[in-house]
């Protein structure tokens, strides 16, 4: 009886051993799989989030700008409309009957 026990317990610890190599396998191979992705995705022409943020917000910036230099020569060269009249709705008279 002792025997058999003796059996079990070298069988759980070799299947406890085997299942913890497999797990460690697991991690390395996702961590190589991961390091790869990340060499192939450097050789590529990707930005990273901070550099297109900062451009995002200069490319913002200038479409401002570019925006007040326009309402400001509208104004110099005497093209200037109110705002009223460039969004108030055109009415037609109805014809009466």
């Amino acid at each position: 009886m002792q025997s058999e026990n003796r059996i079990f317990e070298d069988f759980a610890k070799f299947i406890n051993g085997a299942a913890g190599t497999l797990a460690g396998v697991g991690r390395e191979a996702e961590a190589s799989a991961r390091e790869k992705a990340r060499e192939w995705m450097g050789g590529l022409d990707f930005v990273s989030r901070d550099e297109f943020e900062a451009v995002k917000a200069m490319a913002a910036a200038a479409r401002d700008e570019a925006d007040a230099l326009r309402l400001r020569l509208d104004a110099l060269e005497g093209k200037a409309v109110p705002v009223a009249i460039k969004t108030a709705p055109k009415k037609t008279p109805k014809p009466k009957i």
